[in-house]
């Protein structure tokens, strides 16, 4: 029986703060808004702030709160200037990401010439020997000189010499596809 008397005087308690709170709420919503369409100038976005501010009201300790008026002021400039502040990172991450892919996505001209181009390289390679052919892929893959030796199974020093003619033969084969004669 005492238990359940302890939880009605709980009961009642919360009643009579969620009416207070009712009431602050109605009697300080539109000073909120206002306040918030002074720095945001767009009412949507100032009620939503608004209930974001009231919400946080809601949640605070208000026997701290020695002037209610001035917190709810307070928090209201806070939450339109964050919003403000939030809304140009957003814009500023939007405007990268844009520029990044305008840079990054290539048109479909420059695709259809890359895809042309790796043809061309193609046609070329398989014009070549097979130990050219090797030696070239190796070296433009980013394998060291001894692995291109050991591939090949010539001396690590002739390589170079190998290489260099390779690339000769590559160009002057590439200049005739093109009739870059």
């Amino acid at each position: 029986m005492e238990m359940q008397a302890k939880l009605a005087i709980h009961s009642i308690g919360l009643k009579a703060e969620s009416n207070s709170f009712q009431e602050l709420f109605t009697a300080y919503y539109p000073f909120v808004v206002r306040q918030i369409m002074r720095i945001v100038k767009d009412q949507q976005t100032a009620e939503d702030l608004a209930q974001d501010v009231f919400l946080s009201f809601y949640h605070t300790d208000r026997s701290v709160i020695e002037h209610i008026p001035a917190w709810l002021s307070k928090a209201s400039v806070y939450a339109a200037y964050n919003y403000l502040r939030s809304e140009k990172r957003r814009s500023e991450r939007q405007e990268r990401v844009a520029a990044e892919q305008e840079r990054s996505t290539p048109s479909s001209e420059e695709m259809w010439l890359e895809k042309e181009e790796i043809e061309s390289v193609r046609e070329v390679l398989a014009e070549l020997d097979e130990r050219d052919r090797t030696i070239l892929v190796m070296k433009y893959s980013g394998f060291p000189y001894a692995e291109l030796a050991k591939a090949t199974g010539v001396e690590v020093g002739s390589i170079g010499t190998i290489l260099s003619r390779a690339k000769k033969k590559f160009r002057s084969i590439y200049k005739q596809m093109r009739g870059d004669a």
